[in-house]
């Protein structure tokens, strides 16, 4: 579809553009097959994983009006939501025969390979009756490619005219607990875009923000690099802020220096590591809560694995994959991974 506009001013340009709708740009297949969606829905969505970002991302799919249903391994937390009136499921297969959707938020690769593939996962028989999968854990891309390629292969029960194959997303998140509560999280997408586009009233109602990354496997890559800046980023910080200590510098001082000045991040002006700086943050509360240091461990490993798989040198994340190994055998894998500031540098508190 070819379109035309007489530009006659910036203001003019601004309004032409503005005019446009975006789905007229897609082909009529694609075209009729997101507005059915969008005008349909997804009524009955499947969860399964229900820890601490699963648990509250549910929630939110409950409250924005969806029809959940919900599996855990662990029976406390589907009691919740059986409380709650959604429906418990005993099967990741049970859970796809009564939803038209089913979103997994997993601990591991392994965990979301056996959801999917087990003896009674989402795949079992291959035919499906909810036509998308969508997986938010944080994975390797090529576990990602390898279950997207197995779900295309599989058949759906119910026909419709398009799409003719089920599909399935990786959308990984960022934010934390405190955003998967809030509803704030930043969804990382990857897989096919018409899908993308038909999933994204879902991921608004857990989330303010989602990004198409590309093609299958590309969401799961994005929030492997984001973790590895992080953890590299919160390094530097703690080990400049530990050094400024030393050198007669207090943490606040310091602090303002950087936020003022070309070392300023996330992890020196939202996310502070030292204790008695920053009001809110981990940090505040003896590294309780947040983005556990055994997580951060994990991501590093499989950002590791990444980069030794398509062969690039990647020595800073080498080294951050070493300390946070180290302080998790040390005993704190559940402190917060601003704890390296403490536990790694030896940093003070601010007093």
């Amino acid at each position: 579809m070819a379109i035309f506009c007489r530009v006659r001013s910036l203001n003019h340009l601004s309004k032409c553009i503005s005019s446009i709708d975006p789905l007229s740009l897609l082909s009529s297949s694609t075209r009729r097959f997101y507005s059915e969606q969008v005008s349909s829905g997804f009524e009955s969505v499947g969860f399964i994983g229900l820890g601490n970002m699963g648990s509250r991302m549910a929630n939110n799919l409950i409250k924005a009006g969806y029809r959940v249903a919900v599996h855990d391994i662990n029976s406390n937390a589907t009691k919740k939501f059986s409380d709650m009136g959604a429906a418990t499921k005993e099967t990741p297969l049970k859970v796809a025969e009564a939803s038209d959707v089913v979103i997994t938020m997993l601990p591991s690769s392994s965990h979301v390979y056996d959801v999917y593939t087990g003896p009674n996962g989402l795949l079992r028989g291959g035919e499906l009756r909810p036509w998308l999968l969508i997986d938010s854990s944080t994975i390797d891309p090529q576990t990602s490619r390898k279950l997207s390629i197995a779900v295309s292969d599989c058949t759906l029960k119910e026909k419709k005219d398009y799409p003719k194959k089920p599909d399935m997303l990786d959308a990984p998140v960022s934010g934390g607990v405190l955003a998967a509560e809030a509803g704030t999280l930043t969804f990382m997408v990857g897989g096919s875009e018409e899908s993308y586009l038909a999933a994204k009233s879902l991921f608004l109602a857990m989330g303010k923000n989602t990004i198409y990354c590309g093609g299958s496997g590309n969401g799961s890559a994005a929030k492997i690099c984001n973790n590895l800046a992080m953890s590299i980023s919160m390094i530097g910080v703690s080990e400049s802020l530990a050094l400024g200590q030393a050198l007669g510098l207090s943490a606040s001082t310091l602090t303002r220096v950087l936020n003022s000045s070309s070392g300023r991040c996330w992890s020196s002006d939202s996310y502070n590591p030292v204790p008695g700086v920053m009001e809110g943050v981990p940090s505040s509360r003896n590294y309780d809560g947040g983005f556990a240091s055994k997580l951060m461990a994990k991501d590093l490993n499989l950002g590791a694995t990444s980069a030794e798989e398509v062969g690039v040198r990647c020595p800073l994340t080498s080294q951050a994959q070493k300390i946070y190994t180290q302080l998790c055998k040390n005993g704190h894998e559940t402190e917060d991974f601003s704890c390296v500031f403490r536990h790694y540098y030896s940093g003070k508190n601010e007093s």
